[in-house]
Order: C-alpha cells, then structure tokens, then sequence
C-alpha cells in the first residue's frame, strides 16, 4: 500500500478550493513510529467566518436543487471515494495508527456505502399524506434543509465521522462547514476534494482544521450557522451545545460512552470470549461503541476470564500497516499515559490486573491488551471513559442484578447481551437503556440503521433515514379551499356582522 509521506499540505477547504492559512504550524504525527505525515498551518476564527459565508452564500442554490440533482452528486462522490480506497486507506492507517486491515475492510468500505446509501436518501423524504384534516383546508407538509451546518468530528474514525455527519446534511440541502480534528484531518480533506471533483457546488462542503479552544469554539458559537453537530467526549460536547444554545441552533450529539457486554449464565461462551476480545479492542479501543464492561454471570465468569486473557494473549500488537498485525497504537503518547495511569490506578480500587497493563518497548504510542478482573461497580476503570484497548469484569447474580449492573452508568450508547434464550433476549435488548443494544455480537453497524445514544451520550441519530431527519425542517402549509372571506372561526375574534 501507498504510504503517506511528509508534505506541507492546506489545512482548509473554502469554497471549492484548497486554501493555504496564516494560522499556527502544525504537524501531523503518525502515532505508529512518531514521525511526521504531513506540515500545515492551521485554520483560525477569521478563517471560520469566511467557511461561514461560503455555506451561507451557497445554500439556496444547493438547498434549491431537485432530490434527484443532489443524489447525482453524491452517488458520483460514493464512485470517486470508492476509486481511492487505497489513497483513503493510507491516509487513516498514517494519521490514526489504526491497522491496514481494519482501514481497508471497515472504514473505508464502510463510509463509501454509507455515502451511496444518502444518494438513494436524498430521494426518499416521508411525511403525512395532505389532506382536509379541517374539512376547509388542505394541509401539507414541507420537509425543508435546516440551513448552514456546522459540524465537528473526531480523531478516532476521521473518515467515517465526516461521513456521519456531512452526507445525511448534504443529502438533505444544507451546506457545511467541517473542522476535522487537527491530529487527523488528511481523509477529510479528501473527501472535500473528491465531493468538488463529483460536481458539489463550490461552498456546500467548506473545511477549517484548527484547535478546538479556538475555531471550534468559533464555529460551534458562530452566529451564521443553523445548527451545530459534533461527535466526542462528553464533557467537550456540553460546551459545545452551551455555545450553540447562545444562538439557539439546534444540536445533534453522538458523545462517550461505558458499553455493558453481559453474559448470561446460557450464552455460548467461547462465542462471547471471542466477541468480548474484539469488541473491547475495536480500533485499540478507542471507540465509544466499545465493550468495556463486561458483566459475566457468576457461574461462567471464572472460564470467561480465563478464555479472555488467552485469546488477549495472542493478539499481535504492532506495525498498522502490517496487514498481520490486529491492534495498532494509541492516538497520542498523552493518550497512553492517561490509558496507563488509569490502569495503574485499578488494582487500588479492587481490580486485579489479569494481562497486559503494559507498554511495550520502542517507538510509537502502543499499549497491551488490558484484562482487569473483580472490578468495583465505585472504581475508576468501570465508571469512566478509558478509550483504550481496556476489558473491566466483573459478576452478577441473577438476570435482575445484570440488567441492573447494565444500566448503572450515566452513559446509554451501546450494549450487548449474550445468551441463547430468546425471551430472554428479547427482555434484555428492552431493558437495557442504550440506543444499540446487540445481541450475541458487539460492533456491527450498517447504513440502514441508526447510530445514537442516551443519557451522557448525547442525542439525535447518525447513519439511516433517521439521520435525514436531523437536517430537516417540518413545515406545514395550510390552504383554505373554501373562497369564504367570512371565515367561521372568525367569530371567536369578533362578532358577526
């Protein structure tokens, strides 16, 4: 495969058109090996007022196009991205550290069929079928873009978090304004340049790559923006709906989370030793989505650490563009150091440290498979957000206390229940608050369904018609049919005359 190289690239794209800022130099690290991917000088507030104005000046034009139009576009753009897979693919492997063959079978494949899935969207909008609900009007709904969308994503899936959550608002007439994380903007920039080479009109898709504390402060806060969305922490993205609310644009948030993976004492066990490992390791973990906690009932738990730990054992850690290899690094060395320090901090609060807790030696951000057994429902580890290759376990009773042990987290993105009951199963992806709740798996996604969560993980859909709905407006028109000047409910105002 192509491996990026350094080069100084723009860190923005406004109008249809690379654009080279004044900002901040700023380089992009591959965490694999800790050497330099790409140089570039980063966005500021200026430049997030003239992305602004682009998306504002482009707006009607795109928002006026037909659904048929815009679907054109956007299938061209699923073409184009598919066509450079690899260049995508080396980019993310060389920004994020994440293995070749998750790059390659997930991320890339994933986002372009996600891209293809809002083509045929934008061509399928619902409503209630107009009629006389007054018996003298005739009412009918208007499904109308929100406006100008200010969008803010992560460093964890680039690619895929762009299309999350610029494709439903492209598909539904709105414009956009981007700031990809500032470690890991390259695929974002790509995938502005391939939407202008597809025949999006100049100014629809703008991007701003800068720090959070500045242009993402300006543009979550910017008063020419409709709405504001943002995948990340909890705790950034309540400042960034604080900022929004100043101006009272609408918010979509896909925020942390604390996934539950329980296991019944009926569950297939080397079937949910198997899932547990992946879905814990997913992308080195660093994934909202990821089994973190998992929560074995009594009578299995000591063979589910066992089975876990051996299986942990095995995987190959190390160079991502490696296609044998199964876990890459973290992010950041910063990053590993809080993973670690966490880690550490465990077998204070009752954990005992299983397997892995370790970095290896050498260069790069890497960090080994974690198990922590006999977890505290109080400790850290089980409470809070690692965003690391890190599996906590601990036991439960009976089913009430695993439902139980399930919801006791302020977070409700994602969940999985192992068994082989069904009406068991059936209770357990009802009783558990989370907007995913798997069954006899962890992880899957696919376009047709929606991605969300509750509590301290946010709010509103990514991914699926019920994204669309995100970027839409509901306007109801109401025409009198009559011809009657003198209307009956007027006498309710005054009286006849």
């Amino acid at each position: 495969m192509t491996v990026v190289s350094e080069t100084d690239v723009a860190s923005s794209w406004i109008d249809g058109e690379p654009v080279r800022t004044g900002g901040a130099s700023h380089t992009v690290i591959d965490p694999a090996t800790g050497a330099p991917v790409a140089q570039m000088a980063l966005a500021a507030p200026d430049d997030v007022d003239r992305a602004v104005s682009s998306a504002r000046a482009a707006l009607s034009g795109w928002a006026g196009a037909t659904p048929a139009e815009r679907s054109a576009v956007l299938a061209t753009l699923a073409k184009l991205a598919d066509e450079a897979a690899e260049t995508l693919v080396a980019e993310e492997v060389s920004q994020t550290g994440k293995p070749v063959r998750l790059a390659r079978e997930f991320d890339v494949p994933g986002s372009v069929d996600n891209i293809d899935f809002f083509a045929g969207a934008a061509r399928h909008l619902e409503g209630k079928a107009s009629g006389e609900y007054s018996g003298d009007h005739t009412s009918s709904i208007r499904r109308e873009a929100v406006g100008v969308v200010a969008t803010i994503t992560p460093w964890n899936y680039p690619l895929q978090m762009a299309v999350w959550k610029v494709l439903p608002a492209l598909a539904a007439g709105c414009s956009v304004v981007i700031k990809p994380a500032e470690i890991t903007p390259l695929t974002t920039l790509t995938l502005a340049r391939l939407a202008s080479e597809a025949g999006l009109p100049p100014g629809v898709l703008n991007v701003v790559t800068g720090a959070g504390g500045d242009v993402g402060t300006a543009l979550a806060g910017h008063a020419g923006v409709d709405m504001v969305t943002f995948t990340g922490s909890t705790a950034v993205g309540r400042k960034v709906m604080a900022a929004a609310a100043v101006h009272g644009h609408r918010t979509q948030l896909e925020l942390g989370g604390k996934a539950p993976f329980v296991v019944f004492d009926d569950a297939d066990l080397d079937a949910a030793i198997q899932g547990a490992v992946a879905g814990s390791l997913i992308n080195t973990g660093q994934d909202c989505t990821a089994a973190t906690r998992a929560i074995v009932a009594r009578e299995l738990y000591d063979d589910f650490v066992a089975g876990v730990a051996e299986v942990m054992s095995k995987i190959v850690v190390g160079d991502p563009q490696d296609p044998d290899t199964d876990l890459g690094p973290l992010i950041t060395l910063a990053h590993r150091a809080k993973v670690a320090d966490m880690v550490a901090r465990a077998p204070g609060e009752g954990g005992r440290i299983v397997t892995g807790g370790v970095a290896p030696d050498g260069p790069g951000s890497f960090y080994r498979p974690t198990l922590i057994a006999d977890v505290s429902e109080r400790s850290e580890v089980y409470r809070d957000e690692i965003f690391g290759p890190v599996l906590t376990v601990r036991s439960f009773t009976d089913e009430d206390d695993a439902i139980r042990q399930a919801n006791d987290t302020a977070y409700g993105l994602a969940a999985s229940a192992w068994t082989r009951d069904v009406y068991r199963a059936q209770r357990a992806s009802r009783e558990i608050h989370a907007g995913c709740v798997w069954i006899n798996d962890h992880i899957p996604i696919i376009s047709e369904m929606p991605h969300g969560g509750f509590g301290a993980s946010g709010f509103g859909k990514d991914m699926s018609q019920y994204s669309l709905e995100e970027y839409l407006s509901i306007k109801h028109v109401m025409s009198d049919i009559t011809g009657v000047v003198d209307k009956d409910w007027h006498r309710t105002i005054f009286a006849k005359r």
